[in-house]
């Protein structure tokens, strides 16, 4: 399932929303690639999607959840890239 946060990560002077899969990154890009969220928004796990983009991709299919919500089932999925491997470290390291 393509779930989306609501707009509230302000950056770049924009505001925006996170797009993920429950389930695989394939389903995570075909969806990105068919509602035309560019490639260079992919950010390991997930797509940047500015907040004029959220109604077209919530009209497209993708479930509208909170923020807290989209995170545990990230994490559920196995899909879920941390900080520590953003950083090129061990995830057990300190």
């Amino acid at each position: 399932m393509i779930l989306v946060d609501p707009p509230t990560w302000p950056g770049w002077g924009r505001v925006w929303s996170h797009l993920v899969s429950d389930s695989s990154l394939e389903e995570l890009h075909a969806f990105a690639e068919g509602v035309g969220i560019p490639r260079k928004l992919f950010d390991e796990d997930h797509y940047d999607v500015p907040i004029e983009r959220y109604d077209e991709v919530v009209a497209a299919g993708a479930s509208e959840v909170s923020g807290s919500e989209l995170i545990r089932r990230l994490i559920r999925s196995g899909l879920r890239i941390t900080q520590a491997q953003r950083d090129g470290r061990s995830p057990d390291a300190g």
